[in-house]
């Protein structure tokens, strides 16, 4: 089967952050059975969607890389909607509303993609991805072969979903969304791209979205904004100055200033409050050794 492929390919072009070095070999999967061709094929690789939530090595990484947003087919039937991986949630959360479906306003503002968000389990204003699932289609890395899993199989959680065990991948998925009136759903959507404006900034600033997740009951923009983290800066990556949980590229940032800036915001935090913040952003690609010695302090609970 021929995959559309390059090789030596800067990932930063791709990347939110306008970060990162070469990558060996990059995929370009357009059908599932192209990408499940792939997954079976290849022993190692990186998956990646938009981009959007990650900080991807300046080094790069010299290995494989499979790109997912070619995989846009998607589907509405009455209440139901199928989207494969690489769906961008903005156009479902668009196209789901001219429908009078509610349930995706909430990705309106979002850059990722439907697998990134249920990786994730993405929300925002009240909703989550996981709120109207019924069902995934996923590839199982050890079997190497297409399974499904129902919603409660999917262990999610806030921010967390079973697919970061590292065991499956998504395909695609099945939603049920409630009818709704197109003026409330689509006044919904401006409320919450107008409030998106205001607290974060956007893709002008190149960025990655929240830098860490919220501590339980707690604001994690909050306790960095007490800490004094708005004037942290490391060369051309600095904190957002509306919004500490916002490390934005200013220029010519490299993965090891934002990691050191992360490092410098979650020492802050520690040192007042004793609180150690857990990173949102997935750190991707090969690491030198000062990267290495700073993900081990910043995602130690992640490897646990």
């Amino acid at each position: 089967m021929q995959v559309e492929v390059r090789e030596n390919f800067e990932i930063k072009n791709l990347t939110t952050f306008k970060i990162g070095g070469s990558v060996r070999k990059l995929f370009l999967p357009k059908t599932q059975q192209e990408l499940v061709y792939l997954l079976q094929s290849l022993e190692n690789y990186v998956l990646l969607g938009n981009c959007s939530n990650i900080l991807f090595s300046s080094n790069g990484y010299d290995g494989n890389v499979i790109l997912t947003t070619g995989l846009k087919y998607y589907e509405i039937r009455g209440n139901y909607v199928i989207a494969e991986c690489g769906v961008k949630g903005p156009l479902l959360s668009q196209k789901t509303a001219e429908s009078n479906l509610s349930g995706f306003e909430f990705m309106i503002g979002f850059p990722g993609t439907i697998g990134g968000e249920i990786f994730m389990n993405a929300s925002a204003h009240g909703q989550a991805i996981s709120d109207n699932l019924i069902r995934c289609c996923l590839f199982d890395k050890i079997s190497k072969q297409v399974v499904y899993k129902e919603k409660q199989d999917m262990n999610f959680g806030y921010r967390s979903s079973m697919l970061q065990n590292g065991n499956y991948i998504l395909l695609g998925a099945e939603f049920e969304l409630k009818r709704g009136n197109k003026e409330d759903i689509n006044i919904l959507m401006k409320r919450n791209l107008d409030s998106r404006k205001e607290v974060q900034p956007n893709l002008t600033n190149p960025n990655a979205g929240s830098i860490f997740k919220n501590p339980e009951n707690d604001s994690a923009g909050r306790l960095l904004e007490k800490a004094g983290c708005k004037l942290l800066y490391n060369n051309y990556a600095k904190v957002w100055d509306k919004h500490a949980n916002f490390i934005v590229n200013s220029g010519n940032a490299t993965s090891d200033d934002i990691l050191d800036l992360m490092l410098k915001m979650y020492t802050s935090v520690k040192e007042m409050f004793t609180i150690e913040l857990t990173p949102e952003i997935v750190f991707i690609g090969d690491k030198s050794k000062k990267e290495e010695e700073i993900c081990n302090i910043l995602y130690k609970k992640i490897q646990k």
